[in-house]
C-alpha cells in the first residue's frame, strides 16, 4: 500500500505529537504540512530546498578589472566586491551577502525594493561558503 505524497497535520499540537514522524516524512521526501491559526506551512529538507534555490535563484555575477583590482558585481542587484584576484572578489562578495542577510531578516524584508529577495537570502542562509562560490559559477537556470 503506498503512503500519501502529502503527510497533513491539521494543528501544531499533532504535529508536536508525531514529530518524529513529521521528520522521517520530509526525510523520505514527502511534503509535511502543519496548520496554526489558519496558516499553512511546510517542513522539509533544508539540502532539497537550498538545491531548489541554487538552480531557480540567477547569481548573475560578471567580472572587471579596474585599476589592478578584480570586481565582481551581480548584476541586477545591489551587491559589488573587490580583491586582488577573482577569488578575493568572489570570497568579499559572498561575505556580502551574508551581511545582507543579516540584515534582511532584522530590518529589510519588509522595505518595497528588499522583500522580493526571501530566496536570495534563504539560499546565502542555506549555504556554506564553497556551495556559494560553486553558485556564483553555475547556479540559476
Amino acid at each position: 500500500m503506498s503512503q500519501p505524497a502529502v503527510v497533513d497535520y491539521p494543528s501544531y499540537s499533532s504535529a508536536r505529537t508525531h514529530f518524529k514522524d513529521v521528520l522521517d516524512a520530509a526525510e523520505r521526501g514527502r511534503s509535511v504540512t502543519v496548520s496554526r491559526d489558519g496558516t499553512v506551512s511546510v517542513v522539509m529538507q533544508a539540502d532539497r530546498l537550498r538545491e531548489f534555490f541554487f538552480r531557480s535563484v540567477t547569481p548573475r555575477v560578471e567580472i572587471a578589472e579596474e585599476d589592478g583590482r578584480v570586481i565582481a558585481l551581480m548584476s541586477g542587484r545591489p551587491f559589488v566586491s573587490e580583491g586582488a584576484s577573482v577569488d578575493d572578489a568572489l570570497a568579499d562578495l559572498a561575505d556580502s551577502l551574508r551581511e545582507y542577510a543579516e540584515d534582511w531578516e532584522v530590518r529589510l524584508q519588509h522595505a518595497p525594493n528588499h522583500r522580493d529577495n526571501w530566496a536570495l537570502v534563504q539560499l546565502v542562509k542555506l549555504s556554506s561558503d564553497d556551495e556559494l562560490l560553486e553558485w556564483f559559477e553555475r547556479g540559476g537556470e
